[in-house]
């Protein structure tokens, strides 16, 4: 079994922590500060947990100011990287809440080798307009960290984080941040704001459809950001958003030889498999398939998966799948009769029927 995440921090990693800061505070208590870290609470304590556990610990330690308990862990940050060190960032949204300016100089600094997407979302909450500015000044920065903080951080539905519903509501703000943004070259921007476009569309497609409408055929990479945005919109078959990317024509086509598992059991595989048929060219197709999932209450829940989308040169074009019925944290599987179909630009071509045992 994989190591727990949560298990990250060791000892080891703790006492590190200590040191570094025992080189930054002369005071520091070092040996009580560890021991408290490691309380009878530590055991039953999950990730965010022992993060936020890590944070009250430190403010106890560190008896001043919340300017001057910065201007310690400002320089410790440097020697912790990842996830893991995020209750740096976590400290400014406990403590700083009410003291915007040192704040946000303490994000600048943490993000760097970490992420303060998490953080500046309270800040988001408490000081819309001032922290948007600051996130526009971040959006054009020389820094990488910094101008993706500006896009991650804003995110109406950034997951594992608390929902903006303002923005979710009226994403506005958000896409002047795109906007300054979305010509970045990196990848690594490139994929941020697709990422923050697709939550926008799951509230406001229309603005998503506007921007993707603007957008498209610029340049690669801006066809890159809008396919990667457009994902929800085209798996929920949008079929404004289809037309855009070029997934009109399906008449012509026709599901042939569709072949399945009639039962497959729990923890297993279904098995199938199809072909695409017409009497012209395939052409620009985008194929998915359609799993109707049985739920407790005997009701199905539709999910759709994604197969292929590009153009087909042949008339006819086979498919082989398969699709895992093992059980997973996000899914737990009934028993019983399930639905599969097959997508062929946003339309459902053909259903059938098997038995999960």
């Amino acid at each position: 079994m994989a190591e727990q995440l949560k298990n990250v921090y060791t000892l080891k990693y703790i006492e590190n922590l200590a040191n570094k800061i025992k080189e930054n505070c002369n005071s520091f208590d070092t040996i009580n500060f560890i021991n408290d870290i490691f309380d009878n609470t530590w055991e039953g304590l999950e990730l965010k947990q022992r993060m936020r556990h890590i944070v009250f610990v430190l403010n106890k330690y560190l008896p001043f100011s919340y300017a001057k308990q910065l201007e310690v862990l400002k320089p410790v940050s440097k020697d912790f990287t990842g996830f893991e060190a995020m209750f740096f960032q976590d400290f400014v949204e406990v403590y700083g809440l009410d003291d915007f300016e040192n704040s946000m100089k303490a994000l600048e600094v943490f993000t760097q080798d970490s992420s303060s997407e998490f953080a500046i979302r309270q800040f988001i909450i408490k000081y819309e307009n001032q922290t948007m500015n600051q996130m526009k000044i971040w959006a054009k920065s020389s820094n990488e960290h910094l101008r993706r903080l500006a896009c991650e951080g804003c995110r109406p539905r950034l997951p594992w984080a608390i929902a903006l519903p303002t923005f979710k509501e009226n994403p506005t703000k958000v896409l002047e941040i795109i906007e300054i943004l979305k010509n970045d070259t990196s990848k690594y921007f490139q994929k941020s704001v697709a990422n923050n476009l697709n939550d926008i569309s799951k509230d406001n497609p229309k603005l998503v459809i506007e921007f993707l409408s603007k957008n498209l055929g610029k340049n690669k990479s801006l066809d890159w950001i809008c396919k990667h945005a457009a994902r929800t919109l085209l798996k929920n078959g949008n079929k404004k958003v289809l037309e855009l990317f070029g997934y009109v024509k399906s008449s012509h086509i026709k599901i042939i030889d569709f072949v399945l598992d009639k039962d497959v059991k729990l923890s297993e595989d279904l098995n199938f498999s199809f072909k695409l048929s017409s009497f012209e060219t395939l052409g620009n197709v985008r194929v998915e398939y359609m799993i109707y999932y049985k739920k407790s209450n005997n009701t199905h829940n539709k999910k759709v998966f994604m197969i292929s989308q590009n153009e087909i040169k042949t008339k006819e074009k086979l498919f082989t799948k398969k699709q895992s019925f093992k059980d997973m944290t996000t899914r737990k599987h009934y028993k019983g009769l399930h639905f599969i179909s097959i997508v062929v630009n946003g339309e459902e071509k053909i259903k059938k029927e098997f038995n999960l045992l």
